[in-house]
């Protein structure tokens, strides 16, 4: 997969398909996209190879521990985050910034108790009004990536 930002100063590729894509309905992401939710692919950011100017942007989160936000130094388009969980190993793409998002539609609707009335959600996925357990929603393979992923950076 690949994408780029609006002015495609910044291109970047993942090596890997993501983890797991949360399709996030909380204020917070409201408030940070100006639209009504969020959705971003998980991914090791060893996975992801970015390249073009940059700029790190930390605004405050709803867990008070803030988010790191790469955005373009030129159209100023969000790219990705890293959140205080897994730090900078963990990246939460931008799936709007992929050359194909159709290909990484959610895997789970998260917050969905503050979710916007007039957004109607496909019930064949995880709808949870707040956050979840992985070990129940991620698949077998995703939770091994995410164990060696830790293990890694424990070192």
């Amino acid at each position: 997969m690949q994408g780029h930002c609006t002015c495609n100063a910044v291109t970047y590729r993942l090596t890997k398909r993501p983890l797991f894509t949360h399709c996030c309905h909380c204020t917070w992401c409201q408030r940070e996209t100006g639209s009504a939710f969020a959705l971003n692919a998980m991914i090791e950011t060893e996975c992801l190879s970015l390249t073009g100017p940059v700029d790190e942007i930390v605004t405050p989160s709803a867990s008070g521990k803030g988010q790191i936000i790469l955005r373009c130094q030129l159209c100023k388009v969000a790219l990705c985050s890293h959140y205080a969980g897994a730090g900078r190993a963990m990246a939460f793409v931008r799936v709007g910034t992929l050359d194909d998002p159709a290909a990484c539609p959610p895997d789970i609707h998260i917050f969905t108790s503050t979710k916007l009335p007039w957004v109607t959600l496909d019930p064949s996925l995880p709808i949870l009004p707040e956050y979840y357990d992985r070990k129940v929603y991620w698949p077998k393979e995703s939770l091994d990536r995410r164990a060696a992923l830790l293990a890694r950076i424990a070192q």
